[in-house]
């Protein structure tokens, strides 16, 4: 698993310059998903989402807590989590890398083997880093050069890239996959991947991840002049919720000129090349241990990244799909090779695929469903639409995301509303939600969304109910101090509930 890493970086789904061989090797022996989302572009919150296999909004846990704005924390005690679930069928669990899922419960406290990483990017001084660097002789972290822009009260922007003094070998990345390779030699001698010892795996690396820190070979490794600039640097924010305005600005796009918006999107190549090294070192690692032959292996990312989109970095409250789209590529022994599938599936659905491999039960992941029929070339019948949520990163912010294959609404209560009609403006630069040609897609798409909400049990609809034509059969006030529900077919219920 990566973090914030964006799906246009990836030989297999298109780049025609960006060198990963080792996920495109992994691609064409397994199955590509070609729409495949996040439940929420926030990384504690898609990560928890990951672990129990819910939705945000049911989970609960809708920060980072580094900006957390009096969210949980942490996820409940008696929350469902695939780790419980394996760890009580006998299943040894490792985590190698960014946890990120909670304060007060580590990784450990859901029985996952491995160092306790915690933060939001490379602790680079963590004991066990500094362990491994003087066990290999390694230097110590050094960075230079460093990329920021300016904020509107005119400080220092937040860093977004830096020249590292290490070798390779010395990188965080380079220490998670031997400290994985490790881990597999040691579980492999003990009869792990066998029958009685069965394994559960992570290594989740802390990159692509603003800031870039690299060492020369990879900072340089791509010529910016290959980098085409997205077409939403063109960005003007027109009609679109101011928030995002903000955002731009806090992030100080424009502060940088464009050459440098250039040169920072060939450096975020050259760091996704490194990691793609280092998963093909522990790819290899599994081969040559004999584990091939019965060891699924799964790649995604929490989320993507802006890297200058829509004149905006990192991420926020920003539905576009830089963000929300993501890399799932999945390897079953037996199943087909090379294959692309274009069914919507999300990072929860990797919670029940964990469990159907291992024969667990996916009933307690109730926003998840297996990918395993879909990678054996199967046809089963699929939802065509991805539903998304935001609750908020430096202040509390509700959306909520209806994504079909042409079309996106986003609601934003304080706010515009957005409808962008993907197959004319892929880039999301055009908000047509006022625009009357698309009337009766905003409609169906309205009702839409309200429907699956209140199927969920995210009360989120509850703004929709009054505010937009839906159909309405209860209490909008919920006070039952007026006429009974409409459509309650016990009198006098709503009253006595609210008594």
């Amino acid at each position: 698993m990566t973090d914030q890493h964006r799906v246009d970086t990836l030989g297999a789904y298109g780049n025609p310059h960006v060198r990963t061989p080792n996920l495109d090797r992994l691609a064409a022996e397994g199955t590509r998903f070609d729409r495949c989302y996040t439940p929420t572009a926030i990384c504690t919150p898609a990560r928890a989402s990951l672990l129990t296999g819910a939705a945000p909004f049911r989970h609960k846990l809708l920060a980072n807590y580094e900006r957390n704005v009096g969210y949980l924390e942490d996820l409940a005690d008696d929350q469902f989590t695939f780790a419980g679930q394996l760890s009580s069928e006998g299943y040894r669990l490792g985590l190698m890398g960014k946890w990120h899922g909670g304060v007060r419960r580590t990784a450990a406290d859901y029985g996952f083997e491995g160092p306790d990483l915690a933060g939001w990017h490379n602790p680079v001084d963590h004991p066990d880093y500094l362990a491994y660097l003087a066990e290999h002789g390694l230097p110590p972290y050094r960075i230079t050069d460093p990329v920021r822009g300016t904020t509107p009260n005119g400080s220092p922007g937040n860093l977004l890239a830096a020249r590292l003094h290490q070798p390779v070998e010395a990188t965080f990345e380079h220490y998670l996959a031997t400290r994985t390779i490790e881990m597999l030699r040691r579980w492999a001698a003990d009869g792990a991947g066998g029958p009685e010892r069965p394994f559960f795996l992570a290594t989740h690396f802390f990159g692509p991840h603003l800031p870039y820190i690299l060492p020369d070979a990879y900072y340089d490794l791509y010529d910016p002049a290959l980098v085409e600039l997205p077409a939403s640097v063109s960005e003007t924010f027109a009609a679109k919720p101011p928030v995002q305005s903000n955002y731009s600005k806090l992030w100080a796009f424009d502060t940088m000129p464009l050459e440098e918006s250039r040169k920072l999107i060939a450096v975020y190549w050259g760091y996704v090349t490194l990691i793609d090294e280092q998963i093909g070192r522990i790819l290899d690692a599994v081969r040559e241990l004999g584990l091939e032959e019965q060891t699924a292996v799964f790649f995604t990312a929490d989320h993507g990244e802006f890297t200058g989109s829509h004149r905006l970095h990192d991420k926020g409250p920003a539905m576009y799909e830089d963000i929300y789209r993501i890399p799932g590529l999945l390897k079953v022994p037996g199943a087909p090779c090379g294959q692309v599938r274009d069914e919507f599936v999300s990072l929860t659905d990797c919670t029940a695929t964990i469990l159907d491999l291992a024969g667990s039960d996916t009933g307690p992941a109730v926003d998840s469903r297996s990918l395993l029929p879909l990678a054996a070339g199967e046809r089963p019948e699929w939802d065509q639409h991805h539903l998304a949520e935001f609750h908020g990163h430096h202040f509390p912010y509700p959306q909520r995301m209806l994504r079909t294959r042409r079309h996106k609404l986003v609601v934003n209560p304080e706010s515009h509303n957005e409808l962008y009609d993907l197959g004319t403006d892929p880039d999301e630069l055009h908000n047509r939600y006022d625009h009357p040609e698309l009337r009766e897609v905003r409609a169906e798409l309205t009702r839409t969304l309200y429907r699956l909400l209140r199927e969920r049990g995210d009360n989120f609809f509850h703004w929709m109910t009054p505010m937009y034509d839906v159909e309405t059969d209860y209490d909008t006030t919920l006070s039952a101090f007026e006429n009974e529900p409409a459509g309650d077919p016990v009198p006098g219920r709503a009253r006595e509930e609210h008594a």
